[in-house]
């Protein structure tokens, strides 16, 4: 049964949330400020939270910023903020989603269950490192096979601490094994394949999702940050192109 965090300081709100969620099957537990939020974070480790911007305490944003230090698991904020100028900023503190308020509380399910579906795709994926290339099911990353200090090595890109095996679809950053799934490892191979070349959102669901099913942008955003977080310093080197999407910046 998934676990779910409703962090939203109107009780008559948390409380509804609460409800419908528990009558879907899941399991609830309610925040009502942003250090309480963190709290229950811990002591509950929740599937995903949903969180409310403007919070007593500390603001939503704050919350979710703390929440990404240590955890991956899907952030979808409520917010009466719809400028798009907010929506990057959460994005870039670690938000995977949003709904504006007023919002309908079965909008609020499905998108929860959308995230808890990709979650669960995400987790079957991670272990699949030796499968074959075309049992992939998307486009293969595209980048020519980089060299170490030996020589040419193929099918093996070496960037610094970071080896990426794409035979054996394995990576390690200083010998040590980075899990990975599928997508996280596809989009690294073809950012590390390309350095400097920026590659649009658009381009990245076209050719990773290869339309499997409907992927919106913030799906994007949510792999990046949950790669860079996985790649430790590495993943610093994945910027953000303001207004394109992405590239690999050695």
């Amino acid at each position: 049964m998934p676990k779910i965090l409703v962090v939203e300081d109107e009780v008559d709100v948390n409380n509804l949330i609460r409800t419908q969620f528990e009558r879907e099957g899941y399991e609830v537990a309610q925040a009502f400020d942003g250090p309480s939020a963190l709290t229950q974070v811990e002591r509950h480790q929740p599937d995903l939270v949903v969180l409310d911007w403007m919070l007593p305490g500390m603001d939503g944003l704050s919350v979710c910023r703390e929440i990404r230090r240590t955890h991956l698991m899907p952030i979808i904020m409520l917010t009466a903020r719809g400028e798009e100028i907010d929506r990057v900023v959460g994005l870039e503190v670690g938000a995977d989603d949003y709904v504006v308020k007023p919002f309908g509380v079965r909008e609020l399910l499905a998108r929860v269950r959308a995230h808890l579906r990709r979650v669960a795709l995400d987790t079957s994926e991670v272990g699949q490192g030796g499968m074959s290339p075309g049992e992939s099911g998307g486009a293969q990353p595209i980048g020519p096979t980089s060299t170490t200090a030996g020589g040419p090595s193929e099918g093996l890109m070496v960037h610094g601490p970071l080896r990426i095996d794409l035979t054996g679809r394995t990576v390690t950053i200083d010998g040590e094994a980075i899990d990975l799934t599928r997508r996280e490892f596809d989009l690294l191979a073809l950012f590390v394949g390309n350095p400097g070349r920026a590659f649009s959102r658009a381009y990245l669901v076209e050719r990773l999702w290869n339309e499997e099913f409907e992927v919106f942008d913030r799906a994007v955003d949510s792999h990046i940050l949950r790669l860079r977080k996985k790649l430790g310093a590495v993943g610093g080197q994945i910027v953000t192109v303001w207004g394109i999407g992405y590239r690999f910046q050695t």
